[in-house]
């Protein structure tokens, strides 16, 4: 069976518009998130990964009616597409499979109360609910007529995609897939959803807001963002010369099958995901799902001390940009894309470690060769996915 490998990549994110600002941010070590003022009177503001850009126009085309998340997506499918030179390919031969966990909620929101007067009611109404939009227009703007897919699994979304669209490359069925993962969650609906349960952070500062691997600090950062990569067969992309940045070697994803708004406390679902996922390989290191809720973090602790003990470093990029839901599975595939071509480690900033000591956190930027990375998500939907993804 032929490998499946990356050939083009683009993101959307709090500081981030392209490859090289990305690496910047990576390299360095940078925190692009801010304050953002919360429009309920009644609460503070709070800090979030916010993108300053608002994608209205695209490549000269007018997006006013589409959804923010939709928007991103585009963008961030365009410059991928761009990268590997995408229009080698049938259209009808290219697959497009985005995820997202809070869709158009920021819209919802917006119309809510023109839902019960007609005459308010936008015209774009039905497309702002329908979540399948957002595959659809990337595929629209891209000129693509293959399959289209929108996946709602949560934060392991953008990690659900590439499962599948592996699964269509290896089958022959498509020659390409342009997958990813899309959020703009920055509404009540979500502010409020999640202080509700106690796992979005309600300190005042930057520097103090979701801060992964740290018993000191208790909530994850809310952000933006968009991160998509095409994919291929291997023969085809050696066969049109086009550059290969990464290899998939294995995607496994499976529900835990908990009740609504509970997971599963012990790990051991998380961590016989993970060493299905990684089997005999010894990732150069962990790209870790932590974002700062204490038991998400710990699990992760215990699955990296069950499976390698002290081997393999691990660290996390939520401390730079927040989490951004579906989206944050590619954005750590991009990361990691980076990381191997550029060879080094990104560093997990803000924390100190403190009640993790116990294993080895990636606190400064270590340059070295990397070989493999272990990607981890995991989400509120009960789901857990794994990626490993090797050098070329």
């Amino acid at each position: 069976m032929d490998d499946i490998v990356i050939t083009g990549y683009g993101i959307k994110a709090p500081g981030v518009l392209d490859k090289f600002s990305f690496l910047n941010v990576l390299e360095k070590g940078i925190c692009t998130q801010s304050i953002l003022k919360n429009a309920d009177p009644s609460q503070s503001d709070f800090v979030a990964g916010i993108i300053d850009e608002s994608f209205l126009e695209i490549s000269q085309r007018n997006y006013q009616r589409y959804p923010r998340s939709v928007r991103i997506a585009v963008a961030a499918a365009l410059d991928a597409c761009e990268m590997s030179n995408l229009n080698y390919f049938e259209p009808s031969r290219v697959a497009v499979i985005i995820g997202t966990a809070a869709g158009a909620i920021l819209e919802i929101e917006q119309h809510s109360a023109d839902a019960f007067d007609f005459k308010k009611f936008p015209i774009q109404g039905v497309s702002i609910v329908d979540t399948h939009t957002l595959s659809s227009s990337v595929a629209e703007a891209i000129g693509l007529s293959g399959p289209a897919f929108t996946l709602t699994t949560g934060c392991t979304a953008s990690l659900d995609a590439v499962s599948f669209g592996k699964l269509l490359l290896e089958s022959g069925s498509v020659d390409a897939c342009i997958v990813g993962g899309s959020d703009a969650p920055l509404g009540q609906w979500t502010i409020h959803g999640f202080k509700k349960i106690r796992a979005l952070s309600t300190d005042s500062t930057i520097e103090s807001a979701g801060i992964p691997f740290s018993t000191e600090h208790r909530g994850f950062v809310l952000a933006e963002g968009a991160g998509v990569i095409t994919m291929e067969r291997r023969e085809t992309a050696i066969k049109r010369n086009q550059k290969i940045y990464g290899k998939i070697e294995k995607v496994v994803s499976r529900n835990e099958g908990q009740k609504i708004l509970n997971f599963d406390k012990t790990g051991k679902h998380m961590l016989k995901v993970f060493q299905d996922t990684v089997e005999d390989t010894v990732p150069s290191y962990v790209n870790s799902q932590a974002l700062g809720m204490d038991a998400n973090d710990q699990i992760e602790r215990f699955v990296l001390k069950e499976t390698f003990g002290t081997e393999v470093p691990i660290t996390s990029i939520k401390g730079m940009l927040g989490h951004t839901f579906g989206a944050m599975g590619a954005m750590q595939i991009i990361s990691s894309l980076l990381s191997m071509e550029y060879g080094f480690i990104p560093p997990t900033t803000k924390t100190k470690g403190i009640g993790f000591e116990d294993i080895p956190i990636v606190f400064n930027t270590r340059q070295q060769d990397i070989e493999s990375v272990c990607i981890t998500t995991h989400g509120s939907s009960g789901n857990n996915a794994y990626l490993l993804l090797t050098h070329t």
